[in-house]
């Protein structure tokens, strides 16, 4: 068992990202230790299956010696090499030219960041410059999605969608707006796919022409919502929502910081239906975890819109660490990792796995079980007829958690009683078996917790 001196040192210095500071005071911090595979390890020596993958981002799966070498190796010969002044490294270049020829359609322009947030923020800075160089900066209306997450920065917490991020922030902004999501499990619109593409496409011309058309620059979307409860939209939702922006003239901007890189099978999501955004962003399994980056992709006509538009001027947004050498020279080694078999092992582990969930419908608290690859979810009612959610207090997200952890799973539990699940790519189908089976366990104590028994009652 770890020393309690860490726990102390955690509790006096450490903040935590999303959490409750004095809760987690209360609590003491759980330590982690050592992982392999999809399997982690904390400082007590008990082992779980992580299936979360961290933060839905260690797709490669954990302890892979050559993605550790190839970070070594450029460690030595070239630990840092900045963008600016012209200047470049081999391996950033490289990754650059490897995404833009396997994105979506004529995405052929990569800006590298640390994550998914100063991704997000980035796309505003490139989609604000691009119609300052059309001579339109009137179009300063963003648009997003309710139940969305689009990061934690002051303006991507804007275009995030869940309370969380905006109590005590100051945000939204007055230029940032939504539309209801297609959460189709609670859906006004009933759940047949047809008729939530009909309602999320008149809810969006009715924002815009509510807005005015000459106003609104963009519209963000992710391609299945994470943060918001793994919310999977209809086959030809997101054609038709980016049809409807060409139609429009507002840029769509597709954000698979979780679902890129084999998350629901393919190595970008927007390929599923064949989607082509003008601006992409992407982190997460763009390094595996293993060091920070994100990326974000520009079409041929933002890119050159901008360039054009500044001519010999230099444009103003740049991070010290962007197209960082090592995280690109990680990059490269992940990718070639995905190609080289774990995209097929995801297919088909997201493949069991989702038929493993399914067969959990018939637990009395399963509600809905959605997902699609190695991103699902299972929400949890008291009342299957009335979907009613778990009570609050039975403060799902704590004790769920607590109790997974303890079955040997690493979940995600929302506090609206939603179970997220994202797996490494790597899981071999006794991996995802066990995870399936230590879920049941898991909703089979849930259901006894007086609370809960109180509510069904």
């Amino acid at each position: 068992m770890y020393s309690n001196s860490l726990i102390e040192l955690d509790r006096a210095h450490l903040v935590h990202p999303v959490a409750s500071y004095r809760s987690h005071e209360r609590a003491g911090v759980r330590v982690l230790s050592s992982a392999r595979g999809a399997t982690v390890t904390d400082a007590s020596g008990h082992t779980m299956i992580d299936g979360f993958a961290g933060l839905w981002c260690v797709n490669a799966g954990y302890g892979h010696d050559s993605i550790v070498e190839a970070a070594a190796r450029q460690m030595r010969e070239l630990p840092y090499a900045t963008g600016y002044f012209g200047l470049g490294s081999e391996p950033a270049i490289r990754l650059a030219a490897e995404l833009a020829e396997r994105a979506p359609g004529d995405l052929n322009h990569v800006y590298f960041t640390l994550g998914g947030s100063d991704a997000v923020d980035s796309t505003i800075r490139f989609i604000r410059y691009y119609y300052h160089a059309q001579g339109r900066p009137q179009k300063d209306q963003f648009i997003s999605v309710e139940q969305g997450y689009h990061g934690s920065s002051t303006v991507g917490a804007g275009l995030t969608a869940l309370p969380a991020f905006h109590a005590g922030f100051g945000v939204p902004f007055d230029w940032q707006h939504k539309i209801p999501s297609h959460y189709a499990y609670r859906n006004p619109a009933g759940s047949e796919p047809a008729a939530i593409i009909t309602a999320s496409v008149a809810a969006l011309r009715a924002k815009v022409e509510e807005l005015g058309a000459d106003r609104v620059a963009a519209f963000y979307v992710e391609p299945i919502q994470g943060s918001g409860g793994v919310l999977v939209p209809p086959p030809g939702w997101m054609k038709s929502m980016g049809d409807l922006c060409r139609e429009l003239d507002v840029l769509f901007v597709a954000d698979e910081v979780i679902t890129g890189f084999g998350r629901t099978g393919p190595l970008f999501a927007c390929t599923d239906e064949d989607i082509v955004p003008d601006l992409m962003t992407t982190a997460k399994g763009l390094t595996s975890g293993y060091v920070p980056m994100g990326a974000v992709f520009l079409s041929d006509r933002v890119y050159d819109t901008i360039a054009d538009g500044a001519g010999a001027s230099a444009i103003g947004h740049g991070y010290t660490y962007s197209a960082h050498p090592v995280s690109a020279a990680v990059g490269l080694e992940v990718l070639r990792l995905y190609e080289s078999g774990l995209l097929e092992n995801g297919r088909k582990a997201g493949e069991r796995l989702m038929a493993g969930l399914r067969g959990l419908g018939d637990h009395p608290l399963v509600g809905d079980v959605r997902g699609r690859g190695m991103l699902a979810a299972i929400e949890l009612v008291v009342d299957k007829e009335r979907k009613t959610p778990l009570p609050a207090a039975a403060d799902p997200a704590r004790r769920i958690f607590d109790r997974a952890w303890d079955n040997g799973l690493i979940i995600r539990a929302f506090g609206n009683g939603v179970l997220g699940y994202a797996p490494p790519l790597c899981c071999t189908e006794a991996e995802i078996d066990a995870i399936v089976e230590r879920t049941r366990m898991t909703l089979d104590e849930t259901l006894e917790d007086p609370d809960v028994r109180a509510a069904l009652a």
